[in-house]
């Protein structure tokens, strides 16, 4: 007897469905999936064999075959357990067909019959629902997750013999419901406050700016000087996510293995800060089973890149496309898949390899070649996409022991949110959100400059030898600036702050 159960699987950050088809015949007993599995698919025949018979049901002494289609697709992961199983048992008449015909099932088995979380619930509950399936099975510890998507019944269950009652209509199981408006308010707000900050004003400043237009920043500064201090109160002046952007954040978390059960949905921008060993397919994703990269981890988020030279030169390179489109496209022999990347990026570097300097107390060891060869390894044409360059130099005591009051994360926020509102009704029709995203077709509209500022611009471009790139970068700072002052024009001394803001063109220069 033939039997079907509808399942998926993940491929990129979405989901696909997948027919699990089980047959019996007679003949010598033999156990064999198709459909192009994986080693960790094929392994379900072994965990579906003693999940039955541990669970006390009778397995066939017959001919099996599973089929998972469509077959041209490479299936990975242990998902189909569960659907495997109830395929096995529809197909030797303990469950009838039409039990299962309007449900989709997932899930990873034990050996004794329980049902394990799986990877990217998220996503495939959401094909459910485009689906128009009446409901989702799936592993518990996955069931909060899924049922963040409105518009479908997911039910949780614990183990197969679970399964079985419930599809025999024999037990009653409850569709869980997740209050979306309370997951929101659980968030507990970020730990890390621009308050203790002692000193670094121009610093403080240029990260507000950076937040308020979602540019990318390069802190340059010794060793000590609170440059990661800085960058982990980043998120805390940030606007908070929106629903949309917190599905999208979970759901490439989800499809990474890093969604916790008592956090089924992601409701704050994520911090990633990769070491400065990482390779060129962790930053940016891939493998042999495409995964997920820290670029997309960060998505909607602040990726912190520590000690930027240290990296690798290839690895480093990679974020390129990431930068300048937002996305991140891993190209196979099989497929091509796209992953969201849409990020600010805060680097951090020294000045020199022994970090001193221009550092008055502490005297610099380096030799110039080395300082070159030091500030040569973050490339030119990464350094035209971080629009923002700043020095951070070290505090002195008289700052450190100041104990007046300085100004929280959260009164920076509120006009960061202002601003990000402006643009957000500026360019409601551009299909962009901030003005790190805004195009050179946008330009002539939206940053229009008089006289006098554009002949700041062309002398700033002239003595500083600034590229095309350079000089976008420079516009959309501008803009910035006069949003976070509630000027509709950008005027001569915006755009004069913003010059400033590209130190290393002008260090380079000289």
């Amino acid at each position: 007897m033939i039997s079907k159960v509808m399942s998926s699987a993940v491929f990129g950050l979405d989901a696909f469905l997948v027919d699990v088809e089980v047959d019996l015949s007679q003949g010598l007993p033999n156990f064999s999936i198709v459909g192009l599995p994986d080693a960790a698919v094929k392994e379900s025949k072994d965990r579906v064999r003693a999940a039955l018979k541990n669970t006390g049901f009778n397995f066939p002494v017959k001919k099996i075959t599973i089929n998972l289609a469509p077959a041209d697709l490479k299936k990975e992961g242990s998902a189909f357990d569960l659907p495997i199983a109830i395929g096995v048992l529809i197909s030797d008449g303990l469950i009838p067909q039409s039990a299962v015909s309007e449900y989709l099932l997932i899930g990873e088995l034990s050996l004794d019959g329980r049902i394990r979380p799986v990877r990217g619930a998220l996503s495939i509950a959401i094909l459910a629902r485009e689906a128009k399936f009446k409901g989702l099975i799936l592993p518990s510890d996955n069931a909060r997750e899924a049922a963040v998507v409105s518009g479908i019944d997911v039910y949780g269950v614990h183990t197969i013999p679970e399964v079985v009652e419930f599809l025999l209509e024999n037990q009653k199981l409850n569709p869980l419901q997740t209050d979306i408006n309370s997951l929101f308010s659980e968030h507990p707000g970020y730990g890390e406050d621009f308050i203790d900050v002692k000193g670094q004003e121009s610093a403080k400043r240029a990260l507000e700016i950076a937040a308020a237009g979602a540019h990318n920043v390069l802190m340059v500064g010794p060793p000590g000087s609170g440059k990661t201090m800085l960058a982990k109160r980043i998120p805390g002046i940030l606007p908070a996510l929106h629903f949309e952007e917190a599905l999208e954040t979970t759901r490439i978390h989800s499809i990474a293995g890093l969604i916790q059960q008592n956090q089924p949905l992601i409701t704050h921008r994520p911090f990633r800060s990769p070491h400065h060993t990482i390779s060129d397919a962790g930053l940016i994703g891939g493998g042999q089973v495409p995964r997920p990269g820290e670029v997309s981890l960060a998505n909607n988020g602040v990726l912190f890149l520590d000690e930027l030279p240290e990296f690798k030169r290839n690895v480093l390179e990679v974020l390129r496309q990431p930068l300048e489109e937002g996305k991140v496209v891993i190209s196979r022999a099989m497929a091509s898949l796209a992953y969201p990347a849409s990020f600010m990026l805060i680097a951090a570097m020294n000045p020199c390899q022994c970090g001193h300097l221009g550092d008055r107390h502490h005297p610099c060891i380096c030799t110039p070649l080395q300082v070159q060869r030091y500030r040569t390894r973050v490339s030119g044409p990464l350094l035209d996409r971080i629009d923002i360059h700043i020095e951070v130099p070290a505090v002195k005591f008289k700052e450190l022991s100041n104990d007046r009051a300085k100004e929280s994360s959260k009164e920076i926020r509120t006009r960061i949110v202002a601003a990000r509102e402006f643009q957000k009704e500026r360019y409601q029709k551009e299909g962009v959100f901030c003005n790190a995203r805004l195009k050179p077709k946008h330009f002539k509209k939206y940053c229009e400059l008089d006289s006098p500022s554009r002949q700041l611009l062309e002398t700033a471009m002239d003595k500083l030898g600034l590229s095309a790139r350079a000089y976008n970068r420079i516009l959309k700072v501008s803009r910035t600036i006069a949003d976070l002052e509630k000027s509709d024009k950008i005027l001569p001394h915006h755009l004069s702050e913003a010059i400033g803001y590209r130190n290393l063109d002008r260090r380079n220069r000289l």
